[in-house]
C-alpha cells in the first residue's frame, strides 16, 4: 500500500499538471509535474541514509513505523491540497515539499522491510521471505494502476479532473490507520535484539568508513536489476508505441500482464535461491539476460502484439529470477550493526543514478544511433557489470 501511494502520483500526472500549473501552458505543466515525480526518486538516497541510521540505531521496527507515517500523512495532505487556481504558485511549492517527504519515506521503506524480513526468516527461507518485499512493491504499482483506470471508467474524465483525482490520495487514511496499527504491534527482529544493548552509535560514519567498497560493490551487484526494472517495465510501453518500425498501440495492456507475471516470478526466484544459492541464481538470471536480450528485442521489431506479449513475459520471468534473491543477498553482504544503513546507501544510489536515468538514456540511445535495437546493448552492458560483481563477491558472508 505504501508503494501504491507513491506510484499513484505518476499515474495521475496529466490531471495533476492541470490542477497545479497554469492551463495556458499544458506541456510545460506536464514536464514540471514529471519533474516533481522525479523529485521523489532524488530524495531516496537521503531517505536511505536517514532510515538506515534509524534502523541500525533504534531497530527495524522503528524504521517501518516511521516510514509509514511519512508516506501516509503527505498522501492525505495531497488529497486536501488547494490548486493553482486557489492559491497560485504556492500550490506547486507545497506539492514539491510533500513529494520530497514521500521520497524520503520510500527510500527507507524497502531497506527497512528487507532487513526485517530477512532477519525474521528461517535460515533456509531467507530468499523467499526477502523476495516478498519486492513483490509487495510490484503489487502496489499494479494496484495504483488498477485504481486510477477504474476511477476513470466509473467517473469519466470531467469528474476525474474536477475532483476524482483526489480519491486515490485519500487512501492515505487507510495506510495511516491500518499500516500503523500493524507495524506498531510487530516484534523487533531477533538479529537486532541480539545487539540492541550495544547498537552502533554512528552507523552512517562506520558504514562509509569501513564498508565503502562493499557499498559500491552492492551498486554494481544490483545494477542490472535496477536498469531492467525501469527500462522493461516503465519505459518499454513508450518504446512499443513510438520507437519500433511497427508500433503496438496496446502496449500498456501488454506491460500490465507482464507485471502480473513478475509479481509471482519474484517469490519464485526467492524460493529457488534458497535451494541453489542467492548468488548463483542471480548469476544465472544475469547470464540469461546477456544471451537473450538482443534476440528478444529483435522479435519486438515486427510489431506483432502476441509476440510482444510473449517477449514481455520472458523478460518478466528472467527479472523475477534476478530480483527474487536480491534482498537476501543484499542483507548478507553487511553485518547486522550497520546493515540497514549500508543497504540504504547502496540500493538507493543505484535507483537514483541508474534507475531514475534509465528511460532517458534508453530514449537517447535510440535517437542518437537511429537503431531501435540500441537499448538491448544497454541492458547487456549492465548484465556484464552484474555478472562480474557477483563473481567478485565470492562466498564471503556475514551470517547472523
Amino acid at each position: 500500500m505504501e508503494w501504491y501511494d507513491f506510484a499513484v502520483f505518476g499515474f495521475l500526472a496529466p490531471i495533476i499538471s492541470a490542477q497545479f500549473f497554469p492551463e495556458e501552458n499544458r506541456l510545460t505543466g506536464l514536464v514540471m509535474t514529471y519533474g516533481i515525480f522525479a523529485t521523489g526518486y532524488l530524495m531516496r538516497p537521503l531517505g536511505g541514509i536517514f532510515f538506515g541510521w534509524v534502523g541500525d540505531r533504534y531497530g527495524r521496527k522503528s524504521t517501518l513505523v516511521l516510514s509509514i507515517l511519512m508516506m501516509a500523512l503527505p498522501t492525505i495532505a495531497i488529497a486536501l491540497l488547494p490548486t493553482y487556481g486557489q492559491i497560485g504558485v504556492y500550490a506547486a511549492i507545497l506539492l514539491v515539499l510533500l513529494r520530497m517527504i514521500q521520497g524520503l519515506s520510500v527510500g527507507g521503506e524497502l531497506i527497512g522491510s528487507v532487513s526485517f524480513m530477512v532477519e525474521i526468516a528461517p535460515p533456509d527461507r531467507k530468499g523467499f521471505f526477502g523476495s516478498l518485499t519486492l513483490g509487495g512493491a510490484i503489487g502496489g504499482l499494479l494496484l495504483g494502476s488498477a485504481v486510477v483506470m477504474g476511477l476513470r471508467m466509473l467517473l469519466g474524465e470531467a469528474a476525474m479532473e474536477a475532483w476524482g483525482w483526489r480519491i486515490p490520495f485519500f487512501s492515505g487514511i487507510l495506510i495511516l490507520l491500518i499500516g500503523f496499527w500493524l507495524r506498531e504491534g510487530m516484534d523487533e527482529s531477533p538479529a537486532f535484539l541480539a545487539i540492541s544493548d550495544d547498537p552502533d552509535p554512528r552507523p552512517v560514519r562506520d558504514a562509509l568508513r569501513y564498508r565503502k567498497k562493499r557499498i559500491l560493490h552492492l551498486v554494481a551487484v544490483i545494477a542490472l536489476a535496477t536498469v531492467t526494472s525501469y527500462v522493461l517495465f516503465v519505459w518499454l510501453p513508450t518504446y512499443l508505441r513510438e520507437m519500433i518500425p511497427h508500433p503496438i498501440p496496446d502496449a500498456l495492456r501488454i506491460n500490465t500482464l507482464s507485471m502480473l507475471v513478475l509479481l509471482f516470478a519474484i517469490p519464485l526466484g526467492g524460493m529457488l535461491s534458497d535451494r541453489w544459492g542467492h548468488r548463483r541464481m542471480m548469476m544465472l538470471a544475469s547470464g540469461l539476460f546477456l544471451l537473450s536480450v538482443w534476440p528478444l528485442f529483435r522479435l519486438l521489431q515486427g510489431g506483432d502484439p502476441a509476440v510482444a506479449q510473449a517477449v514481455q513475459i520472458a523478460f518478466a520471468l528472467m527479472a523475477g529470477l534476478l530480483q527474487g534473491p536480491l534482498p537476501a543477498l543484499m542483507a548478507e553482504m553487511f553485518p547486522v550493526r550497520i546493515r540497514t544503513t549500508s543497504m540504504g546507501i547502496g540500493y538507493n544510489l543505484s535507483v537514483a543514478i541508474l534507475g531514475g536515468t534509465a528511460p532517458a538514456v534508453a530514449t537517447w540511445l535510440v535517437e542518437t544511433t537511429g537503431s531501435p535495437m540500441a537499448p538491448a546493448l544497454y541492458i547487456a552492458f549492465f548484465a556484464v557489470v552484474t555478472i562480474v560483481a557477483l563473481w567478485r563477491y565470492g562466498e564471503g558472508r556475514f551470517e547472523d
